[in-house]
């Protein structure tokens, strides 16, 4: 069978013609492959980014609720004749220092007490040095001193009014006041 020139020449075209479109399906497709790579990976990105986010929002949760805990303790307990505060109380005194620091317009009284036990005298310079301890903290980690005021009542204000141990603990205490 013999083909013109004309006839080869169109089938050849054809040919070439059927190779090219094969090629740039072949490139399409592997285009979009590789975007749907991207976008996958876009998309991995942008959730985890979005889970840090959400973590980062929980934490800061979670530290606003711990702070407002502390800020809302404002009484610190004492040992018997100790005047130190217990380092139980550090991290709630540190939350009260920094939010001292921060709002430079406020104001506290440190009220110290003492028990019943020991002269008048003994427990009203042991409930001054039991504020004192405590104002030297606050100090120390932010707070400035004319910000707080400080007085002692000794064993003059007593929380609890019976004469056992639970009572005498609970009159040895500094108080956070606000005036």
């Amino acid at each position: 069978m013999k083909f013109s020139r004309s006839t080869k020449f169109t089938l050849l075209f054809i040919a070439l013609f059927s190779l090219a479109a094969c090629s740039s399906t072949s490139d399409e497709a592997s285009s979009e492959v590789v975007a749907e790579t991207e976008s996958g990976i876009d998309a991995t990105t942008r959730r985890t980014q979005e889970l840090e986010a959400e973590a980062r929002a929980r934490a800061a949760a979670a530290e606003e609720r711990i702070a407002a805990a502390a800020l809302n303790t404002r009484v610190f307990y004492f040992d018997f004749d100790v005047s130190e505060f217990r380092q139980a109380d550090r991290n709630v005194l540190t939350y009260h220092a920094r939010d001292l620091a921060a709002n430079s317009n406020k104001r506290i009284r440190l009220e110290g007490h003492a028990d019943e036990r020991g002269t008048r005298e003994y427990n009203l310079a042991l409930g001054e040095r039991r504020a004192e301890g405590i104002l030297n903290y606050l100090i120390v980690n932010g707070a400035s001193r004319s910000q707080i005021e400080m007085v002692s009542y000794g064993e003059e204000r007593p929380a609890d009014r019976a004469t056992n141990e639970r009572a005498y603990q609970q009159n040895r205490r500094v108080e956070i006041v606000t005036p």
